[in-house]
């Protein structure tokens, strides 16, 4: 009987290997990908300190204390008002020394407004690619582009590890204004309470949104509804809501043109067109809140620097805003604990605690 265990188990192992192996063979890109994302987080995970030791240290600065604090309230209200998923996100800080540690690429068909897709194993299926070394980014970015993509590259400021590790307090993030952190860790804390498997779009909309309604409920409650810190917020994103408006609006026009070039176009007369009617685009931006734009010291966008990836990211995260919006407030009276129950009905989430 024991040997007959001990030939099950030998046997049992040794398909375990093989699997594993087989796997490895079949995604080897993927598993390369996952070790390295897997070493960039646990390296900022043993470079953390616990918030604990931070607000004991005399020698950090008391004003950056005051921010930590900040966003102990904020997280405590997302949980207390907004019914967000209690975790042990942000009761750690890592310190960046002024650097940024994550960029994510994204990338999009030429003359299509057509994203490319990563596909990983257990995750799902993601339109963008995350790497904590910038020249990995940068060397996969460039075989995009040799491939013919259009791309984008852009620093992160936050990210969700979705409850599987402690999300840690970045030190770049005690530098922003008090609404912009508070829908920063609303809208990370979001994607821990609900996040729907290979459904990007729907996962990055609901997270805008709850980051702002949750962000303005806080600025009220703490500062108060004539609040200035509640005024700035608010300007801040009628612009932003604005500027959505007008690159989703810049997006269809874009989709119509490429809709529109015939078999006779060479590649570089769609490019020329493309390029006329982005620089339309983004320069016709420049007159949406013009005076309130000094503000909020927003330097718009180079026509030279936009390209599809570009108008990518806003069908991406901004496209489904409304939606939200007009079902919280028709459906369910504005009552947002009994809408976040019913987006979690409707929507399983693919979180595993």
């Amino acid at each position: 009987m024991w040997l007959s265990i001990k030939r099950f188990i030998k046997y049992f192992l040794i398909l375990l290997l093989v699997l594993i192996v087989g796997f490895i063979a079949f995604n080897f890109d993927a598993a390369l990908y996952g070790f390295r994302q897997a070493k960039g987080q646990l390296k900022i995970i043993f470079s953390t300190r616990a918030v604990t030791d931070v607000m004991a240290d005399k020698t950090f600065p008391d004003s950056l204390k005051k921010r930590i604090e900040l966003i102990q309230e904020i997280k405590q209200y997302a949980v207390d008002s907004l019914g967000l998923n209690p975790s042990d996100n942000y009761s750690t800080f890592y310190d960046q020394h002024g650097k940024p540690i994550l960029w994510v690429m994204t990338a999009c068909e030429p003359f299509e407004l057509k994203a490319k897709k990563w596909h990983f194993p257990i995750v799902g299926t993601f339109s963008y690619k995350g790497y904590f070394e910038k020249e990995l980014a940068d060397k996969e970015i460039n075989e995009l582009k040799k491939a013919g993509f259009d791309t984008q590259l852009n620093e992160v400021s936050a990210w969700s590890t979705l409850g599987y590790l402690k999300d840690p307090i970045l030190s770049s993030m005690l530098g922003y204004s008090d609404g912009r952190l508070a829908a920063l860790i609303i809208h990370e804390l979001t994607h821990g309470t609900l996040f729907v498997k290979n459904n990007l779009e729907f996962n990055e909309n609901l997270a805008d949104f709850i980051g702002d309604y949750g962000a303005i409920r806080f600025l009220a409650y703490k500062y108060g509804r004539n609040s200035e810190q509640l005024k700035k917020y608010e300007l801040s994103k009628q612009y932003s809501d604005a500027y959505s408006r007008h690159l989703i609006s810049g997006a269809k026009q874009l989709d119509s043109l490429y809709k529109s070039f015939d078999k006779t176009l060479t590649n570089a007369q769609k490019t020329t067109y493309k390029i006329d009617l982005i620089s339309k685009i983004i320069t016709s931006a420049d007159t949406l809140m013009k005076g309130e734009m000094k503000l909020l010291r927003r330097k718009p966008k180079r026509a030279n620097e936009i390209n599809n990836a570009y108008f990518i990211g806003y069908l991406t995260y901004q496209s489904k805003q409304n939606q939200f919006e007009e079902e919280f407030r028709l459906k369910f009276n504005e009552d947002f604990k009994k809408y976040l129950a019913y987006l979690k009905q409707a929507y399983p989430s693919s979180i595993v605690f």
